[in-house]
């Protein structure tokens, strides 16, 4: 199986704000709580959600002790508990671009603000609930290294991979959201990435001052503090 890989899709809307370490960690200690939080309680050997945003902290070096806070907050140990929630905006961009931002936050009002500010100054215009989110559909990512043979193929086939794209010596496997567990458990290697993501059901291309735009606003937005992720349907 083969195609156009979706976590590079995702991997390059990432904005420069990315790049500091600081806001990386704060972006990913939220995912951890709310992951403790909801998920299943603060042991990632019972709670997936957990193991996932953890494994996601320490391949970006995240300290342990910032990991464990994180975990504490979302079960209510922590001194600085916070209630965290995921909400999701949904809207539109230069040429038409589709975008699900994904937030984590202690305040919608902040939220919607702070995304509707820069929608409107960059370009976008926010959807209703609902626009946007049925051209995407909730799958499992995982992104392994090494190269793919015959036998990992069918391994993964058989787990309940859906689709493998390999590049540059990386292996990206979707899968459906529920089986993204089953299908990691049976890989015998540490992931680069694992996670849920909305990939978008058809890609559209954007070109010159319309893509220029579109990526000045992804950036814009994902250096909110409060924005997790953007989805786009854009290549």
């Amino acid at each position: 199986m083969s195609g156009h890989s979706k976590w590079h899709t995702i991997q390059k809307k990432k904005g420069a704000a990315d790049a500091k370490r600081g806001q990386v960690f704060t972006k990913l200690a939220k995912a951890i709580t709310v992951a403790a939080k909801t998920g299943g309680g603060g042991d990632p050997a019972f709670n997936f959600q957990l193991r996932v945003a953890i494994d996601s902290a320490k391949a970006a070096n995240m300290p342990k002790d910032n990991i464990e806070r994180a975990v504490k907050r979302g079960t209510g140990e922590g001194a600085d508990a916070v209630i965290i929630e995921e909400v999701m905006y949904e809207g539109f961009g230069p040429g038409g671009a589709a975008l699900l931002i994904h937030c984590l936050t202690d305040n919608r009002n902040r939220s919607i603000a702070d995304v509707r500010t820069v929608m409107n100054k960059k370009g976008g215009n926010l959807g209703g609930q609902g626009s946007v989110k049925w051209m995407f559909d909730h799958k499992g990512i995982i992104v392994v290294a090494g190269e793919l043979n015959d036998e990992l193929e069918l391994l993964l086939i058989d787990s309940g991979a859906e689709d493998i794209h390999v590049e540059n010596q990386m292996i990206e496997v979707v899968t459906g959201s529920s089986e993204l567990k089953q299908v990691l458990d049976a890989i015998d290697q540490p992931a680069e990435h694992a996670g849920l993501a909305y990939l978008p059901k058809e890609m559209v291309t954007l070109e010159g001052k319309e893509q220029e735009q579109l990526d000045v606003l992804i950036e814009a937005l994902d250096a909110l503090d409060d924005v997790d992720t953007v989805y786009t349907n854009v290549k």
